[in-house]
């Protein structure tokens, strides 16, 4: 019999953290951590946006349960053999690609705009509360072990199995997350014009995203190409954030 008395409460080993006798994901719990916090943080800037708290809290379960469909989705239809055979180990598997990620967007405009709700103050709302998300799925990373830093020899770098002393961009990421998020939240407060906040954390969030993947590991994705998906999308962000605030009057 085996005494879990005797053990340490909380093991960390290869991205799972377990607690006795049970194993959870590590980055599975952040991510569910990271979005009830900012759906529950959506009811503050909601206010500060100009809307009702349970329209935002609405609208993000939807865009909660359409990446999660859609993600699915997606994973059947890219080997529906595989699915046939062990349907379980399949819908289990990691699956929010960047091709999801983008349907997600499509089917969350769409639900704002059936609801009749107003686009830009929505953005607006949802900005401080996607720094947050942000923020918590990297300390998620950070502890899984995953998104590993580029190798380093400055004093603070981290081991990484597999990849040795490295960047502890991960942890640059959180910090990065929580300073965009005080600055979203100081706009809100100001209430400017409707559209500015979301094109500053584009704008910002963009380049965030862009410059921290320049020292993270390179994506197997990439394929040879100049830059890395994420690279491509931080670069997408930047151009929407700053046309959003090229068309605004009011920047300050």
């Amino acid at each position: 019999m085996v005494n879990f008395l005797s053990q340490p409460a909380v093991i960390f080993v290869q991205g799972v953290m377990r607690l006795g006798p049970l194993r959870v994901s590590v980055y599975g719990l952040f991510a569910a951590v990271g979005l009830v916090a900012s759906l529950w943080l959506s009811q503050r800037t909601a206010k500060m946006a100009g809307m009702a708290g349970d329209q935002l809290w609405d609208a993000g379960w939807f865009a909660v349960t359409a990446a999660f469909v859609i993600s699915r989705v997606l994973l059947v239809v890219r080997d529906w053999y595989a699915f046939r055979t062990l349907p379980l180990v399949v819908l289990s598997l990691p699956s929010f690609t960047y091709g999801g990620m983008g349907l997600t967007v499509l089917a969350v405009v769409a639900y704002v705009k059936w609801k009749r709700l107003p686009v830009l103050a929505a953005m607006d709302a949802w900005a401080p509360c996607a720094a947050l998300l942000a923020g918590v799925l990297s300390l998620g990373h950070y502890f899984e072990g995953t998104d590993a830093g580029m190798p380093t020899s400055l004093p603070w770098g981290v081991q990484a199995p597999g990849f040795g002393r490295v960047q502890p961009v991960q942890l640059y990421g959180f910090v990065a997350s929580l300073v965009l998020l005080v600055v979203l939240m100081r706009m809100l407060r100001r209430r400017l014009r409707a559209g500015v906040v979301a094109g500053a954390a584009l704008l910002a969030g963009g380049a965030m995203a862009f410059v921290l993947d320049m020292l993270t590991q390179p994506s197997q994705w990439g394929g040879g190409t100049w830059l890395d998906p994420g690279q491509w999308i931080g670069l997408g962000a930047i151009v929407v954030g700053t046309l959003m605030l090229m068309f605004q009057k009011e920047f300050v």
